[in-house]
């Protein structure tokens, strides 16, 4: 079966899902707007407000909400886990590595592992609101969780700065 891509078909999909799946009494099942908690500036390495629903007892993925301020771009960086993006509000383009991609409200944004990306907010007057999931919490628990920053630098830079060669 498919996991994704051009041969992925949903109800083969939904057909492999187990009946013996439980549901789980873990609990909250819902965290509102005004519970997230907002990670220090420290932490986040960019002029971005990161504000994560820690309070969801996900075991293998991270939720976050993710401001970006006009005018502004969250940081150069790389990390072992998966990320996808849902543009909330807002418009925009993403590097990731020498490719760059153009995003307004409503789409969804998908950055592989190990590859340099930065999101920019093209507005000079409003900012890009994103859902940002991740499932770096699986990988933290297998203990190969990795993330890796160059600020705010072009892919080029960051390869530089990380000793890297080419792509």
């Amino acid at each position: 079966m498919a996991q994704s891509g051009p041969d992925f078909d949903l109800a083969e999909f939904l057909g492999a899902i187990s009946a013996a799946v439980r549901p789980s009494g873990a609990r909250p099942i819902v965290v509102h707007d005004h519970e997230l908690e907002t990670l220090p500036a420290a932490q986040v390495h960019n002029p971005t407000l990161l504000r994560i629903a820690g309070k969801l007892p996900t075991a293998t993925f991270e939720i976050f909400r993710q401001s970006i301020p006009p005018g502004l771009s969250s940081d150069m960086q790389r990390h072992y886990h998966e990320t996808v993006h849902y543009v909330i509000s807002g418009t925009g383009h993403t590097e990731v590595e020498d490719e760059v991609e153009r995003w307004s409200t409503g789409a969804f944004i998908y950055t592989p592992p190990w590859t340099w990306h930065r999101h920019y907010n093209d507005s000079a007057g409003a900012p890009v609101e994103f859902l940002t999931i991740e499932n770096s919490r699986l990988l933290h628990q297998f203990g190969i969780a990795r993330r890796q920053s160059a600020g705010l630098a072009t892919v080029a830079e960051a390869r530089a700065r990380c000793n890297e060669e080419g792509t």
